[in-house]
């Protein structure tokens, strides 16, 4: 009796330890649902300042894996990418900074068409960022562009061009970190 009690533990354990991936410091669940979507993981890596300082750890999430940056940013499919904070450098504003960096890169300076978006987005950055924040950007079929904080919803973003500038700050052709993106595409 004793062996099976330890068989059946041993094997939910080992279940349990697949069913997330660790990424830097942080453990990523290896699936998400939003919208009732089930969602996996692509791909994981970790946003990195002067080579040294690690700033959040980030994982795409989609429906089934792709390798194809241009799909993804193009496809209205329900998505998501988590980032958790691992750095007490990314403060509200240094964050709010960063976001209108990477719409800039994204869009090659050409943020006009969705300023009043963007100025949205970045409202939902204005509270108190700490190390261990969890923020999900998520493309929801049918709703748009909604973002969470700590798995408290913090606004929905009506736009195509939107989401593709959006998702487009990590998997654009001028990405936030290139290592980052290699990660998140599961490269």
């Amino acid at each position: 009796m004793k062996k099976v009690i330890f068989l059946l533990v041993a094997m939910v354990s080992v279940n349990m330890a697949f069913a997330q991936t660790q990424v830097g410091e942080v453990t990523l669940p290896n699936s998400l649902n939003f919208s009732a979507q089930e969602l996996v993981l692509n791909g994981a890596g970790i946003r990195k300042k002067a080579m040294m300082l690690k700033l959040y750890s980030g994982g795409l999430y989609l429906p089934t894996k792709s390798s194809d940056a241009k799909a993804i940013i193009s496809s209205d499919n329900t998505m998501a990418i988590r980032l958790v904070i691992t750095s007490s450098f990314v403060s509200s504003e240094a964050m709010s900074e960063a976001v209108k960096d990477g719409f800039e890169a994204s869009t090659g300076d050409n943020t006009a068409p969705i300023a009043d978006e963007i100025k949205s987005f970045v409202s939902f950055f204005s509270d108190e960022i700490v190390e261990g924040d969890v923020f999900d950007i998520t493309n929801q079929k049918g709703k748009g562009v909604v973002v969470y904080k700590n798995n408290t919803q913090l606004g929905v973003i009506k736009s195509a061009a939107f989401k593709k500038a959006l998702f487009g700050i990590w998997l654009g052709n001028d990405p936030a970190d290139s290592k980052l993106k290699k990660g998140m595409l599961g490269n």
